[in-house]
C-alpha cells in the first residue's frame, strides 16, 4: 500500500450515508467502499437503496446495507442508528447528505408544509442523527461526521431561500458539534456547488450563455468529483481538520 493509499484507507470502517442511493450520496458511498469501508445506504426509496447496495457490493466486495428511512422524520432516526449498530457494531463515519430544494413560483407561494419539509430534511434530521451517532462515536473513542451543505448557504438565490437557510444552519451546526464531540470526534462541512446529478435535469443547460460562467472552472461538477473531498474528511488524512468548511464548488466567486 502506497503512502496516499494508507492515508486515505478506510478498511473495515463503517460509513453511513443518508441520501446514499443516488447522486452525490451514491458516489460517496461507492468511493468509501472502494477504500475498504462497509457502507450503509439510507434513503426513502427502499428499492433504490437495495439496488445501489447490490451494485456497490458487486463492484467492491464490501458489505453494503440498505435501509429505508425518511431523514426529515425525527421518530425514524433512532431505528436507523439502532439498525446500523445491530448490523455492524459501530459507525465510524456519518455523512449527512440527504437533502432537497423544491421549486416554487414566488416567496409568498411557499407553503408552511413545503418550508417545514425542507428544514426538516436539510437541518433537523442531520441535527438529530448527528446527536445519536455522535454520542456513540465519543463512547467508542472517535469518528468523523460530514455534513453536506451547499454553496447556496453562502450565496442564497431567491428561488432557494428555505433550502439555503437550512444549509446555512447546517454550517453553524458543524462548528458547534465539533466543539461538543471533540477532541475524539471530528465534524466538518462538505460544501457542494453545482453538480450534474438528477437535480440538474431541471436546469436549462442549452442556452447560449454558460450558466456556470461565473465559476472559476466555468462548468458544473461531475458526481464522482465529490469523492476526493469526502474521502479526505472521512479518513485519517484530515486528522487535524474539524469544525471546517471544505468548498467543492468549481470556484464560486
Amino acid at each position: 500500500m502506497g503512502y496516499a493509499d494508507e492515508l486515505f484507507d478506510l478498511t473495515d470502517r463503517v460509513v453511513l450515508v443518508t441520501g446514499g442511493s443516488r447522486g452525490l450520496g451514491r458516489e460517496m458511498a461507492l468511493g468509501a467502499a472502494k477504500s475498504g469501508a462497509d457502507v450503509i445506504i439510507a434513503s426513502r426509496d427502499l428499492e433504490s437503496c437495495v439496488g445501489t447496495a447490490e451494485e456497490i457490493s458487486a463492484a467492491t466486495g464490501r458489505t453494503a446495507f440498505p435501509y429505508q428511512v425518511h431523514v426529515g422524520r425525527w421518530d425514524q432516526l433512532d431505528g436507523l442508528v439502532d439498525a446500523a449498530y445491530d448490523r455492524f457494531g459501530k459507525v465510524d463515519v456519518l455523512i449527512n447528505n440527504a437533502g432537497m430544494s423544491p421549486l416554487y413560483e414566488s416567496l409568498t407561494s411557499v407553503s408552511e408544509k413545503l418550508f417545514d419539509a425542507v428544514v426538516n430534511l436539510n437541518f433537523k434530521g442531520p441535527f438529530r442523527l448527528s446527536a445519536l451517532v455522535g454520542e456513540r462515536m465519543v463512547a467508542a473513542g472517535g469518528g468523523s461526521i460530514i455534513n453536506v451543505s451547499s454553496a447556496g448557504s453562502l450565496r442564497p438565490a431567491p428561488d432557494m431561500l428555505p433550502y439555503a437557510a437550512a444549509k446555512a444552519g447546517l454550517n453553524v451546526l458543524t462548528e458547534g458539534l465539533a466543539k461538543a464531540y471533540g477532541p475524539t470526534v471530528r465534524v466538518n462541512t462538505l460544501m457542494a456547488g453545482p453538480f450534474l446529478t438528477d437535480v440538474s435535469k431541471a436546469w436549462d443547460l442549452g442556452g447560449e450563455a454558460n450558466m456556470f460562467g461565473h465559476l472559476a472552472l466555468e462548468r458544473a461538477g461531475e458526481p464522482a468529483e465529490i469523492v476526493g473531498a469526502a474521502l479526505f474528511l472521512a479518513s485519517d488524512a484530515s486528522s487535524f481538520t474539524t469544525g471546517s468548511i471544505l468548498r467543492v464548488d468549481g470556484g464560486l466567486p
